[in-house]
């Protein structure tokens, strides 16, 4: 199929910049994710109706398959691989095949609390008080800066936590002079620390004299006609340059990107299809979420003009409602945003918390995930807050019915239309906020329970804790003096509590822990 005069003149549009870009199907699904050095060059190739005979039926499928595409242009050709493999996670495109598993990319991790602080390389990022340097795009290469580093900086290697004589003894690093070996005294701990630190300006980007010295003995191996020399030298100034190049940090998922062929297009749809006087440029989506009536929580989503606000999301933990009744937490939500909604605008409008003067700002539309009883209950409490002209929809996931208030019979829309494929965007988004704070409530009572095995702490004790040190992880890298400061301890059971939690891993069950070389 021949690219339309909409795609042509989006390519001819395109920067000679690095990029990535998002070829979409007539639905606005991403279909595949590429990169480019060069955005108009890569992406015009797809168009080249001579290219067409040396296609395969993969990637004729691709194409055929291509209705509309997005770009995103960076700064380099790292950051472009770094956010390919980002958006290949997120979207799952059915043509793309690599950085479609759970591998991430590699980081640097070095404790500066450490006895003697040692770097490592990681794919997940804690919170353990670490320093990580990083995503790094090229494994290779940052393996060759590592290896550099430490003969660099005369940093140790080995991989005890705590090194000591015996290690010493067989240690290849010490042998070759390219530690100081801190572990026998040879130099203290804050000399050795000052080594690491500078190591760590070295990976923050600070290499520039580093490769200025590179490149001069390269110049001078090349003069003595020792090629071989040269020719590492040279590499080792390239993988320099491509580990400590800066790049853009990414967001789980780049929301500057247009997440809809039109959005405007399909705001302004879906305000006709409502009879609504104005499109609903501000939409807030509600989703409750539980597993059996326990940790039960709800989240309020925001799209401005299409597209979402992650400023103005909202989570809530359920506080009136016992067991799974959805009816009842979808009502406790809908009183809780809406009454603070008023009595804020309320506060600043008048200085004081009365109720709000007329046209206070609300939402344009209202979408309710779920059906006519879900609906029903936060209609209810708009009545009583007094916005019941605030319009108000449900949306049921088994057949995409539309109920409003009032109303006996649901609206159906057809898939195609983008006024439904944005109340699906809604939905969607409410309900993977919903269910992401669930699981964090989940992890985090996985976590605490640990301090139940330790014998002889209360709930008062317990609580003291957590409301001092936020998380048992936090908790783990408080000193002994810190945790008997808390009210109910004494330096003996501070002392007893830090090496129990130092003896317990602090990765969640089923987690291996990571690779450090």
């Amino acid at each position: 199929m021949p690219a339309t005069e909409h795609i042509r003149s989006k390519v001819s549009q395109l920067p000679h910049k690095p990029g990535i870009y998002l070829m979409k199907d007539r639905f606005g699904t991403v279909i595949y994710v590429g990169k480019a050095r060069d955005l108009r060059k890569r992406v015009s190739q797809y168009f080249h109706p001579s290219r067409r005979l040396g296609w395969d039926l993969k990637f004729r499928a691709l194409v055929d398959a291509i209705h509309d595409l997005d770009v995103h242009v960076v700064r380099s050709d790292a950051e472009a691989l770094l956010l390919e493999g980002r958006l290949i996670k997120e979207f799952q495109p059915r043509y793309n095949v690599s950085f479609r598993d759970d591998k991430r990319f590699l980081l640097v991790k070095v404790n500066l609390r450490d006895e003697i602080p040692r770097f490592t390389l990681t794919r997940f990022k804690q919170d353990d008080g670490a320093r990580y340097f990083g995503p790094f795009p090229n494994a290779g290469a940052l393996r060759s800066t590592m290896t550099l580093l430490r003969r660099q900086f005369n940093l140790r290697g080995c991989r005890p936590l705590r090194p000591g004589e015996e290690d010493y003894r067989h240690c290849l690093y010490a042998n070759l002079k390219h530690c100081t070996a801190p572990c026998i005294g040879n130099v203290t701990r804050d000399q050795y620390l000052e080594q690491v630190m500078a190591a760590c300006d070295f990976l923050d980007g600070q290499c520039e004299e580093l490769v200025s010295h590179l490149e001069e003995e390269m110049k001078k191996a090349a003069a003595g006609q020792d090629f071989e020399k040269a020719a590492q030298l040279r590499d080792a100034v390239q993988d320099l340059r491509r580990s400590t190049q800066r790049t853009h940090k990414f967001v789980r998922l780049p929301y500057s990107l247009p997440v809809a062929l039109d959005p405007d297009k399909d705001v302004a749809e879906l305000g006709e299809r409502l009879g609504l006087s104005v499109p609903p440029a501000w939409i807030e989506g509600f989703d409750i979420s539980n597993i059996s009536g326990t940790f039960a929580v709800a989240s309020m989503i925001c799209f401005r003009h299409g597209r979402p606000d992650r400023n103005g999301y909202r989570r809530f933990r359920i506080k009136s409602v016992t067991g799974q009744d959805d009816f009842a937490s979808m009502a406790e939500t809908v009183r809780r945003r809406y009454r603070r909604l008023l009595k804020e605008q309320a506060t600043s409008l008048t200085g004081a918390e009365e109720a709000p003067p007329l046209g206070v700002a609300v939402p344009s539309l209202v979408v309710i995930d779920g059906g006519k009883g879900q609906l029903n209950a936060a209609f209810r409490e708009l009545q009583q807050l007094g916005l019941d002209h605030v319009p108000v929809i449900g949306l049921a996931k088994e057949h995409e019915e539309i109920w409003r208030p009032g109303q006996s019979d649901p609206l159906r829309w057809s898939h195609d239309t983008g006024a439904l494929k944005l109340l699906q965007r809604v939905r969607d988004e409410s309900h993977r906020f919903a269910n992401t704070y669930n699981a964090q409530l989940r992890l985090r009572k996985i976590s605490e329970s640990l301090l139940d095995e330790f014998p002889g702490l209360g709930e008062k004790r317990k609580a003291a804790l957590l409301r001092k040190f936020g998380s048992v992880q936090r908790l783990r890298l408080a000193e002994v003096d810190q945790i008997a400061a808390v009210p109910g301890f004494g330096g003996r059971l501070a002392a007893a509590l830090k090496t129990f939690l130092e003896t317990r891993s602090s990765l969640p069950p089923g987690r291996l822990p990571n690779n450090p070389d």
